[in-house]
């Protein structure tokens, strides 16, 4: 049986195709360039105050205002810091609903956004998630941030980015936080990651013209794909695909607007 990934927060290179590889003991002996260190703490934007709860705890009455109920996803957007996430031009827009740009042509989604699609994660009928989520793939780490918040509500989450540059902001944001179930990889989004597939769950932050199909036969029977696509007329539509017994289901949901979803790596 193959062996997944070991943790925290794997840094790894990912060049598709290539033969399905064994991993080594999740629970090996570290090496001493991946273990935590202490660190001291992070300084907050000067004069500002983001790292206040209560900064957050605004947002999320405000989320709750615009119809987010799902109790474990409010208390992720209330735990991880936003403006962490964001050029320091832009922390006070931070946690006001909205995009904002994160570097080569891409964004960081509105709270409220990333809240909906997180809790249409979490409601899959056939998944009847009472607790976390289990095993997730998500496509596109951009900076990093909803990649945290998965954390909080996914025992395992794999997050892939096509773009090294970001890539690698992604890992510079997230590795003071020392998030012990999270693994990061460059690789092309559009294979997904059979590595460690089956996947319980995979969100998309890029919107195409199709579902690729790795994604569907990587999809664990039960499990719940949430991502953008894009309709006839060029505009998108959040979709969610639950792979049953029986097949595959599908909603089309709200209007969205994500960056194309793209393939190989820059």
């Amino acid at each position: 049986m193959k062996k997944r990934p070991g943790f925290p927060l794997k840094l790894e290179q990912f060049a598709p195709p290539k033969p399905v590889k064994t991993h080594p003991d999740p629970y090996r002996q570290l090496p001493k360039d991946l273990i935590a260190k202490p660190s001291a703490p992070m300084e907050s934007p000067t004069g500002i105050g983001l790292d206040s709860s209560a900064v957050r705890a605004r947002m999320v009455a405000k989320l709750e205002a615009q119809g987010i109920d799902d109790a474990m996803v409010l208390d992720a957007m209330g735990k991880i810091e936003r403006h962490r996430f964001v050029d320091s031009a832009l922390v006070n827009q931070a946690y006001e609903d909205t995009s904002l740009p994160i570097g080569l042509g891409q964004t960081i989604s509105k709270p409220n956004v990333v809240a909906r699609m997180i809790s249409l994660l979490r409601q899959g009928r056939n998944l009847m998630i009472t607790g976390k989520l289990g095993r997730i793939l998500e496509i596109g780490t951009g900076c990093g941030y909803q990649a945290a918040l998965l954390s909080c509500v996914a025992k395992e989450v794999h997050s892939i980015e096509r773009l090294k540059g970001l890539h690698e902001k992604a890992r510079e944001n997230l590795r003071p936080m020392r998030i012990a179930n999270l693994q990061l990889i460059l690789g092309d989004g559009m294979l997904g990651y059979s590595d460690c597939g089956p996947y319980s769950g995979i969100i998309s932050a890029a919107g195409g013209e199709s579902l690729p199909q790795a994604w569907i036969d990587q999809l664990a029977v039960g499990g719940r794909i949430v991502a953008p696509m894009v309709n006839s007329n060029g505009s998108q539509y959040l979709l969610v695909i639950d792979k049953t017994p029986h097949g595959i289901e599908q909603q089309q949901l709200e209007p969205v607007h994500f960056v194309p979803l793209k393939s190989g790596l820059e």
